[in-house]
């Protein structure tokens, strides 16, 4: 007899070994590279983590086990702002801080089981990681892919620096929630837009391998526009994807940054007022298009360059934006939302083109009218023939512009990689030809002046120039991090190596099969990601043009959150259990957040339930790119299981291994072992899970009528199975049969034969998927099926009909 499962003996007896693991480079074959995002160095795990890092050990644990040569590294993105303010309050230096948390974090992953290979262990603090990524950024500047402007940009009042565009949102910092100022300022930028054409034609590629809502995020960020320039007299020039309304436009509106408008500015006290007011707001689109439409008139009046006897009033108005065209645009209020409150606040005429089969203003398509040479023309052959007219008179030509800007990495802190250029009064701004530049580390860095540390050290900043060797002063700006993130992956092929990059190396194992992260990076941080691989290609370090082959964007882990009626503070749910019920709201599932303290430490659910509950528990429940809500009763469940496992190994260590019987499982774990394999090569984890709770139970149910050989061959291939996800009680299972370096279970196809069919999903009588099942399966297995695939639930719903072995079709309502 086994006696009790006691999971704490089994990790302590296997921890090291299951948290070890390498593989050398030049050993490397048939290779599979799963990666998952490095982490920020907080402190603590927390559940998120957990999930993402799962998620990326049953995978790289699958494949291992099916003889592929797998890359899983680990690092640290440990440079930023979090540092900087622990160094504020505590005192302590954000090194210490970073490096203290890191030491805690990484003993936390390898207690959880993951076979990560440290020995590519990259941190984008250490100064071989930085100086690295400063040779990047000077061979960028040789490339004409660095330049240095002064501009208005995102200024983050609490973090006290500035913001790219794509960490504002919603008008406010990505991290701190503080509503963004617009502030003017010398800044470095990366010339990301000469990457825009390439950067939205590779998305083609990503198609089926990534997420479509990413690749949609991606492709409206970048925000390709097709259309036209028209001149105006004053030299205003417009630029416009709807070139076929200029017989509809009743005023021009221009930037409060607009050459024209700063002219007016210092001649025209209103006009001055109106500008000041704008630079209040921020710079986001979003905040701009949600904002109340306003303007300033000019007392200027431009020609129609279609219509010469209509003039079109000038104003300066708050919704255009110098960053995106020309910073002027014409308004044509009968077909365009934005034009038409403002026509209307201002009494400005609204006059239809487009042949309007609802109310004003109508945006989709239709036949010219009141358009002269355009009438009786769709639009899109309307478009055409105007830019043919304007070109033919001298007033416009074609042009294709993006919304995708120029990527701002200058950042105002100490706790980053310092770019690497000197301010000479003689030479100008010129590159050090000394690497690396390190941060200074002795006591003259103060973070309580409410400066740059950099900026405000005693002697940091004090050099020579590097051309003419007179006194010169260091740039004193940092890297944005998502820098140091653009490119880890490359450094993780080879974390030594005296280049940035393993050429040779890398272009053997890249792309990365499969990546696993948030989807809040589908913006930043993959956009960059991208780009960098396409440049680091031009510049001669890499011969491949894409970062990450598959996507996998992962949900977050949600739970329940209480607030006190009373006070409206939030409470722990154990505070919220020591209060009157009567005192106590019970808010829905949102993700775990210490602001909400509806966090569960990983640190306490390891202790009271082990690593393989957590494990078990954190993919079972949930596809893996669905939101996962914490359930206390599913995670005792999963320990049950382990326990159940556990039991059975007990009950077969003690039959006759002469035992006679039937051999029926043998077929059925064949079943089960093509059926398990293809899930977890689509990431279908929970499947996995619940695949392999079916055979268990038929194990369990079979025990007595098989044979020895028989149970032992389903029991053994069930626990291999089981090892990507609760490694620990399946190495000790295993090892009592000898077995400790054990290979996935191979199938045998023609015992795990089964007819099968594809059945045809429709959502509003339109195809949305397809999926494989067994014939004849149950109409309501079919829909159940289908209603995850399409991550829909029930209550949206009206109607659904299958039929068995043909299809399921939902009518939402």
């Amino acid at each position: 007899m086994l006696g009790v499962y006691d999971f704490k003996a089994v990790q302590d007896k296997w921890g090291v070994k299951l948290s070890s693991y390498h593989i050398d480079n030049e050993k490397i074959t048939n290779k599979k590279y799963i990666l998952e995002m490095l982490p920020y160095p907080s402190g603590k795990l927390h559940m998120g983590h957990v999930r993402n890092y799962t998620i990326g050990d049953v995978i790289a644990r699958y494949y291992s086990m099916n003889g592929f040569g797998v890359i899983h590294p680990m690092g640290w993105d440990a440079f930023g702002l979090p540092a900087e303010n622990a160094a504020i309050q505590s005192g302590e230096h954000p090194a210490t801080w970073t490096y203290a948390n890191i030491q805690e974090m990484k003993a936390e992953l390898q207690s959880l089981g993951y076979m990560y290979d440290w020995d590519r262990e990259v941190c984008t603090c250490s100064l071989d990681y930085y100086s690295q990524e400063q040779k990047i950024f000077l061979d960028l500047y040789k490339h004409d892919l660095i330049y240095r402007k002064e501009s208005y940009v995102n200024w983050d009042p609490v973090e006290q620096t500035v913001l790219a565009n794509e960490q504002v949102i919603d008008g406010r910092g990505w991290r701190s929630g503080a509503v963004i100022e617009k502030k003017m300022l010398e800044q470095w930028f990366i010339r990301i837009t000469k990457y825009a054409e390439e950067l939205l034609d590779g998305l083609k590629d990503l198609a089926g391998y990534w997420p479509e809502n990413v690749i949609k995020m991606q492709e409206n960020w970048i925000g390709k526009s097709e259309g036209a320039v028209v001149h105006f007299d004053h030299n205003i020039d417009v630029f416009t994807t709807r070139p076929d309304t200029l017989f509809g436009a009743s005023f021009i509106a221009l930037s409060p940054d607009h050459f024209l408008s700063q002219k007016l500015a210092s001649e025209n006290d209103d006009i001055k007022r109106f500008i000041e007011n704008y630079k209040i707001g921020t710079m986001t689109t979003e905040s701009i298009e949600k904002a109340e439409k306003l303007g300033v008139f000019t007392g200027i009046y431009v020609t129609n360059p279609v219509n010469e006897e209509q003039k079109l009033p000038v104003y300066i108005a708050n919704f255009v934006i110098i960053d995106y065209g020309t910073g002027a645009v014409f308004g044509c209020p009968a077909h365009d939302e934005r034009d038409f409150e403002f026509a209307t606040k201002y009494n400005l005429p609204i006059r239809s083109v487009i042949e309007s089969p609802e109310e004003l203003p109508y945006i989709g398509d239709g036949v010219h009218i009141n358009s002269g040479f355009l009438n009786g023309l769709r639009i899109t052959e309307a478009k055409k023939c105007m830019i043919e007219h304007l070109k033919m008179i001298g007033k416009g030509t074609a042009k294709v512009t993006y919304k995708l800007r120029d990527w701002l990495v200058s950042r105002q802190r100490y706790w980053g990689c310092p770019i690497p250029f000197v301010h000479c009064s003689t030479c100008g701004i010129v590159p050090e030809n000394k690497l690396p530049v390190a941060l200074p580390t002795d006591n003259s860095v103060s973070f309580n002046s409410g400066k740059n540390p950099l900026e405000a050290h005693s002697t940091w900043k004090y050099t020579k120039c590097p051309v003419c060797e007179m006194p010169a002063v260091r740039e004193t700006d940092t890297l944005d991090t998502f820098f140091e993130s653009s490119w880890y992956f490359l450094r993780y092929i080879d974390n030594n190596c005296a280049t940035p990059i393993n050429k040779r190396v890398s272009d053997a194992v890249m792309p990365v099969d499969l990546y696993i992260g948030g989807i809040e990076h589908a913006v930043l941080h993959l956009l960059y990601a991208r780009f960098f691989t396409l440049a680091l290609r031009d510049m001669g370090y890499i011969s491949f043009s894409h970062p990450f082959k598959n996507l996998l964007t992962q949900g977050m882990v949600c739970h329940k959150s209480y607030k006190n009626k009373k006070t409206g503070e939030w409470l722990y749910p154990e505070e919220a259990a020591s209060l009157p019920p009567d005192d106590v709201s019970e808010e829905s599932f949102e993700k775990m957040s210490k602001s909400k303290k509806n966090i569960v430490n990983p640190k306490k659910i390891m202790k009271s339930h082990g690593v393989d509950a957590i494990r078990l528990f954190i993919i079972s429940d949930s596809p893996p790119e669905k939101d996962f809500a914490w359930n206390t009763d599913a995670l005792d469940g999963a320990l049950k299981f382990l326990k159940r496992m556990w039991k059975m190994f007990d009950t077969i260590i003690s039959i006759d291994p002469n035992k006679s019987g039937s051999s029926n499982l043998i077929k059925t774990t064949h079943i089960y072992v093509r059926k398990i394999s293809r899930c977890i090569e689509k990431s279908m984890l929970n499947k996995v899970v619940a695949y392999a709770r079916e055979l268990f139970n038929e194990i369990e149910k079979e025990a007595n009528l098989e044979s020895y050989d028989s149970i032992k061959f389903a029991f053994t291939s069930f626990v291999k199975m089981m090892f990507p996800i609760t490694p620990f009680i399946a190495s000790e299972i295993m090892s009592f049969w000898g077995e400790e370096n054990f290979q996935w279970p191979e199938v045998d196809e023609k015992l795990a034969a089964i007819e099968t069919v594809v059945i045809a999903v429709q959502v509003n009588g339109k195809l949305r998927a397809t999926f494989e099942t067994d014939l004849d399966t149950d109409e309501s297995k079919l829909i159940a099926e289908a209603m995850e695939l399409l991550g829909i639930t029930s209550s949206s719903i009206q109607k659904t009909i299958a039929v068995k072995n043909k299809i399921v079709s939902f009518v939402q309502k």
